[in-house]
């Protein structure tokens, strides 16, 4: 699983619909099978990357074995910035997923665009420490779907790329809360479950009172 893959590479000019905020320059989409890794802890820095379809998971092994998910990134965001030369972090694809790949020397060309990137990106990691430090697992839960939500465009019906197992390491709970949670909702009539991975937002006033 944890297994360094070579990616499908292709040359590709994304477009604004396409990748969201994209970058101009010259760069590749990458296409990575589901649980394939993209780069490993300890890799040398020499790329940043965009999602266009997919999601990615980033994540470290603790020292106990355990994993630790740090955050997801979805269609439009970019990921791969680090503050030193070598990455702290594993990140893996979630689903198939497509990556424009960017090397980084050329980014340094678009440091402002990078700039409010990497700021949304980190209003996202301190909002996450609010999470997991402040609220109880119902709230949590809460606050996760509202956010995927808008990540998504606001939309109603979540597809989540990623398995409850990795809900539940992000959130800091085990997948039997994350289940037990996502039940508990759907007996209070805030979200409705399709299935595993879908979920309709029936209250959202409600669901977002939990966790204001």
């Amino acid at each position: 699983m944890y297994a360094a893959s070579q990616p499908a590479v292709q040359s590709f000019q994304p477009s604004d619909s396409a990748t969201g905020a994209s970058i101009p320059g010259p760069h590749l989409v990458a296409t990575y099978k589901p649980g394939r890794e993209i780069y490993a802890e300890g890799d040398a820095v020499e790329k940043c990357y965009q999602v266009t379809t997919g999601a990615v998971r980033i994540y470290r092994l603790l020292s106990d074995g355990r994993r630790q998910v740090v955050s997801f990134h979805l269609a439009g965001e970019m990921f791969g910035f680090e503050a030193g030369a070598r990455h702290r972090f594993f990140a893996e694809a979630i689903t198939e997923t497509r990556l424009a790949v960017f090397g980084r020397r050329p980014m340094q060309e678009y440091s402002r665009e990078l700039l409010a990137l990497a700021l949304a990106g980190l209003a996202r990691a301190q909002e996450h420490l609010l999470v997991i430090g402040r609220q109880c697992a119902v709230e949590r839960i809460a606050a996760f779907l509202l956010d995927i939500s808008y990540r998504q465009g606001d939309v109603r019906q979540l597809k989540l790329p990623m398995s409850r197992q990795d809900i539940a390491d992000y959130l800091g709970l085990t997948i039997e809360t994350v289940s037990r949670v996502m039940t508990r909702l759907k007996e209070r009539g805030l979200i409705g479950l399709r299935d595993a991975r879908t979920v309709d937002i029936t209250k959202p006033d409600a669901l977002r009172s939990l966790c204001s």
